[in-house]
């Protein structure tokens, strides 16, 4: 377990390395979801790294009020799903792209609501001053990287959907309840960060 109080950039790019090949090896794939990214900012702090997390507002049509990483469809536009995640990450919050240093991506995921997400881990050494997208973002706040790493906080729950149950991670902070899609994430990152020794990983498909 990397000690958190004392991880810097480098060691998150070592324990990333080889991942990002699974992006490249499928990339593009719109038979297996609508493509989109997002950006794991891990943002530089005197007690140790934070990730950081936005609140959907109420009135959007995919995943209202839920926490997510900023990020959203890649476009035709993006030069690819690492563009697309610092672009979205510019529009929903205004993190301005200098500001990120890629490090390396977690494995691609499919949610049950049909899109293919490329999760792209930034280190963030300042993130400057903010300007939220008020239609799509509600809040903006940082939860501890150590919080995530620690696997007390990874909870489990499920739902049924059109008779259909999903079980899924769920991840409490500070009254807050971080679940599905950014959830199963997080604990991923938490299972990359936290490994001791290298280990076959395999795509997974979120609840």
């Amino acid at each position: 377990m990397l000690d958190v109080g004392r991880i810097d950039r480098e060691q998150v790019r070592c324990r990333l390395q080889g991942l990002c090949a699974a992006v490249e090896r499928e990339w593009p794939a719109p038979h297996l979801g609508v493509p989109a990214a997002v950006l794991v900012g891990l943002v530089a702090r005197r007690e140790g790294p934070a990730i950081i997390l936005t609140r959907r507002t109420e009135h959007l049509c995919n995943h209202a009020g839920q926490i997510s990483f900023p990020g959203g469809r890649i476009e035709a536009c993006d030069a690819g799903p690492a563009a697309a995640a610092l672009r979205e990450a510019y529009e929903e919050i205004g993190l301005a792209p200098g500001r990120v240093e890629l490090l390396g991506c977690l494995l691609p995921h499919t949610t049950v609501t049909g899109f293919r997400v490329y999760p792209f881990v930034g280190w963030i050494e300042g993130v400057g001053r903010l300007a939220l997208d008020r239609y799509e973002v509600a809040e903006v706040f940082e939860v501890p990287l150590d919080h995530v790493l620690d696997p007390r906080n990874h909870q489990r729950d499920s739902l049924v959907v059109d008779g259909v149950r999903h079980e899924f991670y769920v991840i409490p902070y500070a009254g807050r309840r971080i679940w599905g899609a950014t959830a199963e994430m997080l604990v991923g990152l938490a299972r990359v960060l936290g490994r001791t020794e290298d280990v076959e990983v395999q795509d997974q498909r979120l609840s």
